[in-house]
């Protein structure tokens, strides 16, 4: 979908302009007492056995640990760390994709934390929609709940982890990329492979406006050149002269073990023709929801467009 990357806007990268004469702050993690508290398993029978690997742990410990940080409390299973952080990567994501995805279907457990994290303001949940039959459930990190996930050893040191909804119209489509995330991960790990990282629009955007605006400051000249230069070094592709940023690129390793990567896009039935001409230039793979992908195939052969829509 669409962000608005394309156009050369000086206010894109301003914000990620250097600040002068103030030196990057670090961040030291706070104090982590770990300590047993009540357990949060079920009294009515066996939870369903959740999946074992995790940067949080065991996730069918149901002990719940305590964390001090700035003066706050938290009281947290593994599981609940692992939501923190499948939803801070992917910044919005469905409680029914949740559930199936990092729950193995398990919503009763699911619906406990996500209630556990929303009385400790750690999530937020909102409906996508004000007509019930179109509305999904949707949690992201509240700005507190990313504050704790970053000064904690959870995940790696450039994983980047959002907060709050960008855009309430752009939620669906922000949701589906999780959902569509498992399918391409489960689809490299039936080829042998694995996957090593992904990463998202937004921090693709970041990248390449850091580096432009710090060219700005060196008064570089040909600021436009520039950009596709920058644009090439972190290896996005570049169509008549503007930049053509993926929903989604997907980093993993191969069965023979090689590095190689995917740029992933999830097209909407929103897509003119010149839209998808250019996502298909760019070399992307593109999705569609079941519901879209009729029409936007019917855009592709009549603009004669060499691309692939596959259904999810």
């Amino acid at each position: 979908m669409s962000r608005g990357y394309d156009s050369y806007d000086l206010d894109d990268f301003r914000y990620f302009l250097p600040a002068r004469g103030k030196p990057p702050r670090r961040e030291y993690p706070e104090e982590h007492e770990p300590r047993r508290g009540a357990s949060g398993a079920s009294n009515s029978g066996e939870p369903r056995e959740l999946p074992k690997s995790s940067p949080a742990g065991d996730l069918r410990d149901a002990t719940r640990n305590v964390y001090r940080e700035r003066g706050r409390t938290y009281s947290l299973r593994n599981s609940e760390i692992h939501t923190l952080i499948e939803v801070g990567k992917f910044r919005v994501v469905d409680t029914g994709d949740l559930a199936k995805f990092a729950y193995a279907g398990n919503r009763q457990q699911m619906e406990k934390d996500i209630s556990n994290l929303l009385r400790q303001g750690l999530t937020e949940k909102r409906s996508t929609s004000v007509f019930k039959n179109e509305s999904r459930q949707v949690l992201t990190l509240t700005k507190q709940g990313q504050r704790f996930l970053r000064r904690r050893d959870s995940l790696p040191k450039d994983q980047a982890i959002y907060h709050g909804f960008v855009k309430p119209k752009e939620a669906n489509h922000d949701a589906d990329l999780y959902r569509l995330f498992q399918k391409i991960a489960d689809d490299i790990e039936r080829r042998g492979g694995r996957v090593l990282r992904f990463t998202l629009d937004y921090e693709l955007k970041e990248k390449l406006y850091k580096k432009l605006g710090e060219a700005q400051a060196r008064n570089e000249v040909r600021l436009d050149l520039k950009k596709q230069i920058l644009a090439r070094e972190l290896q996005l592709p570049v169509v008549q002269g503007k930049v053509i940023l993926p929903d989604m690129r997907i980093e993993y390793e191969t069965r023979e073990g090689e590095r190689a990567r995917a740029d992933v896009e999830l097209a909407t039935g929103h897509y003119h023709g010149n839209h998808l001409a250019a996502k298909a230039k760019a070399g992307f793979q593109i999705y569609a929801r079941s519901q879209d992908a009729a029409s936007l195939r019917r855009i592709r052969d009549e603009r004669e467009i060499v691309t692939a829509i596959l259904s999810f």
